[in-house]
């Protein structure tokens, strides 16, 4: 929608240079004040712009001479569209008329302000059509009110809609309620963005135009995907062997491939420590906040030494610190698998997908097995892989792949020293 946000701008400072709209009130009230609305041309004036983004870019040819501002784009690339780049400090004299185009950040709240309307031109024109708040709206008001500010041409406030009616009333001042992607075309236009965007996700090209879900570009490439379900079994097992969705959690990949994976892997793994227990829908964009929320800090690391128990190239690891409890695992063509659990390495990997049946019991104990089967035959559930690890401590643990999930483990759980049951 820029391009009709641009162009409402380029509307804004004729407006405020031939008050048209100061003008067209006086003549449905029946006057005729040719007098009173003397105007200016912009030949010849400058013009200040903060921040030069694509909406610049589509507004320049149609603007006078103009200067600007951007922490961001080179003064050769803002050149290139007819621009000259100065410090801000340089910027508030030479003018006659401001616009503004930063998003709101706390660097630009207040940008125009008393300090700087006191530097400007006096009778400075000022646009806002991107943010309320980037201006001051009680320096502009003081502005106004002196003189030192000529007009305002306001698309946006603090407020929407405004309570305090001041700038609105104010003689001086043209306004509109945030008119700028108000136009068919801008509208259509984003909706067939947003449309292809949601196709390109689906179809795996890609996820342009992401703000808070960074994970989200990775999740539906096929090669991550995997891993992200890998990402989400750990956090669900880490949670059912620890007890608990509080304090500290180390999530490590391990071998170069996954170098970059943590921003993606991260908030996966949080979506399954927190399955079952937030009140909200987990999902990758908001997981890492409600983490937060329930008291689990997640932290990241990478090591690029690949580990070595099935010579797979990466690994992942988490781990809940100030505790023995950890689990690493990793992709084995598209199923993720668990390779260790509290210290255990499993010397087949276990899959980790559907109705997974997990127990800690003596090494020594072939009683458990045999319970565990005649509790399946009545059950009526089907052992589709059985997995054990080495003997640490006398001890081991077991991942069992199920048909189905098991509605009772009550006459499992004498003979076990724990069990957990998830759906992967």
């Amino acid at each position: 929608n820029s391009l009709s946000a641009a162009e409402l701008t380029c509307g804004m400072i004729l407006c405020l240079a031939r008050q048209i709209p100061q003008a067209s009130a006086s003549m449905k009230e029946g006057k005729w004040d040719r007098k009173k609305y003397m105007g200016m041309e912009l030949n010849g004036k400058t013009l200040g712009v903060l921040g030069l983004g694509r909406m610049l870019q589509k507004q320049a040819p149609a603007l006078p001479q103009t200067i600007g501002y951007d922490p961001i784009i080179t003064p050769e690339v803002s050149a290139t569209f007819g621009v000259e780049q100065l410090p801000l400090e340089q910027i508030w004299p030479r003018c006659d008329f401001i616009t503004v185009h930063t998003p709101l950040l706390p660097s630009t709240m207040g940008l125009l302000n008393d300090s700087t309307f006191a530097k400007c031109r006096r009778g400075v024109q000022v646009v806002n059509c991107a943010r309320g708040g980037i201006v001051d709206e009680g320096a502009l008001l003081r502005a106004l009110r002196s003189g030192q500010c000529g007009g305002a041409a306001l698309d946006v406030f603090t407020q929407e809609p405004p309570k305090d009616r001041d700038l609105v009333d104010h003689p001086n001042v043209i306004c509109c309620p945030h008119l700028g992607a108000s136009t068919r075309e801008a509208q259509s236009r984003c909706g067939k963005e947003i449309a292809m965007q949601i196709v390109d996700m689906a179809t795996g090209k890609g996820l342009a135009g992401i703000v808070n879900g960074q994970a989200l570009s990775k999740a539906f490439a096929p090669q991550t995907k995997p891993w992200i379900a890998l990402a989400r079994a750990l956090g669900m097992v880490l949670r059912a062997v620890g007890k608990q969705a509080q304090g500290n959690v180390q999530v490590c990949t391990l071998g170069t491939p996954l170098q970059e994976a943590g921003s993606y892997l991260a908030p996966a793994m949080a979506t399954g420590m927190l399955v079952g227990g937030a009140q909200k829908e987990v999902t990758l964009v908001n997981a890492l906040l409600l983490a937060q929320e329930a008291g689990l800090k997640v932290t990241t690391t990478h090591d690029d030494v690949a580990p070595e128990p099935d010579g797979s190239a990466s690994s992942l690891q988490v781990a809940l610190q100030g505790t023995l409890h950890r689990a690493t695992g990793t992709v084995q063509g598209s199923t993720p698998v668990l390779q260790e659990l509290n210290g255990a390495t499993f010397e087949q990997p276990a899959p980790l997908v559907g109705p997974v049946l997990i127990y800690r019991a003596k090494a020594s104990d072939p009683s458990t097995l045999l319970a565990l089967t005649g509790l399946l035959g009545k059950a009526g559930v089907q052992l589709q892989s059985y997995h054990s690890s080495g003997t640490v401590a006398q001890e081991q643990w077991s991942v069992v792949k199920l048909s189905a999930p098991l509605s009772d483990l009550s006459e499992l759980k004498p003979r076990v020293m724990e069990v957990f049951q998830l759906h992967l």
